[in-house]
């Protein structure tokens, strides 16, 4: 039986390393801990924040071992799948499916700018080479392949494309989802700034960034706009926003990372050719920061808080 509902917060989980750029499992569990403690509903192992171009294909095994040995049993851990080929896709799907994974995040083709047919015959490649349940990726900003109505129209004939990564930057997205398939496919916002506006327009889940350094902050938001009591999402947003602008800059792991290291639950070093921020840069960060830890919100009791199903609020 899938655990994977497609609902709710799922960190995009930074990946640690240690000064001898080896993988730091010890930070990496600290930081998972949180967030299961915050109340996340699924992870996603590999995915931008989490270096996936520069991390070896072993060492996405072992990150995914690790985290399904740590977790509880039926934690949803997703694993994301960004690679130059089909052949290369499939057979990544298929070790993460072998080694415990449940569910993908899928990206279109990298590097090269594949077409509207041949973005849809990749991902129909991989799912029918899976049995695991997928989430499309949708991100024209950051990877210029937009999946259109039409496209993701083909997909809906595959029961394992379950879902979408919302990330064109266009909230009017979430309801044109709705409007065209109805429920077919679970809708989950990718772009941290706009995570609110996508959630009171019925967005299923979101898939987060700065969870990575707030994940407290982050699931009381996503449950209070699902329970109803938007006002109190929309201070804990305001107060948030300068540190969710984090999440849309080309250094978002190194800021996030930063950002990891003052809440206490990550290290800053990043794989090369990333460097770490330094000088007027690293300064206008901290301050983003420090500030937003100054002004650190009180929080309701939001884990406790009675969702609506289907609460879509305009």
């Amino acid at each position: 039986m899938c655990n994977v509902k497609w609902k709710g917060v799922y960190p995009a989980l930074l990946t640690p390393f240690k000064e001898d750029d080896s993988v730091d499992f010890d930070m990496f569990k600290l930081n998972l801990d949180a967030q299961v403690s915050a109340g996340v509903d699924g992870i996603i192992l590999g995915g931008s924040l989490g270096e996936a171009s520069s991390l070896l294909n072993e060492e996405k095994r072992d990150l995914l071992i690790y985290a399904k040995e740590t977790l509880d049993k039926d934690f949803p851990v997703i694993v994301n799948i960004a690679e130059q080929t089909t052949k290369a896709a499939v057979a990544l799907a298929q070790d993460a499916e072998k080694n415990g994974a449940d569910g993908l995040m899928l990206l279109p083709p990298m590097r090269y700018k594949s077409s509207d047919e041949e973005t849809v015959e990749y991902f129909k490649t991989v799912a029918r080479n899976t049995t695991l349940p997928i989430m499309i990726y949708n991100n024209p900003v950051d990877y210029k392949i937009e999946v259109t109505l039409d496209m993701f129209e083909e997909l809906a004939k595959l029961d394992n494309i379950q879902s979408v990564k919302e990330s064109t930057r266009d909230v009017t997205n979430v309801t044109r989802m709705f409007n065209r398939f109805g429920d077919r496919f679970k809708v989950l916002t990718g772009v941290d700034t706009l995570a609110t506006e996508s959630l009171c327009m019925g967005a299923d889940g979101w898939v987060a960034g700065l969870v990575d350094a707030f994940p407290r902050e982050t699931v009381a938001i996503f449950r209070l706009v699902k329970a109803g009591r938007i006002p109190e999402a929309v201070a804990i947003h305001r107060w948030f926003l300068p540190v969710l602008e984090l999440d849309i800059h080309p250094k978002l792991v190194q800021y996030i990372k930063m950002a990891a290291v003052a809440t206490g639950i990550g290290s800053e070093h990043v794989r090369a050719p990333r460097l770490k921020v330094t000088g007027a840069e690293r300064a206008a960060v901290l301050k983003v920061i420090e500030t937003a830890l100054a002004t650190r919100p009180e929080l309701p009791d939001y884990l406790n808080l009675k969702m609506e199903e289907h609460a879509t609020y305009a």
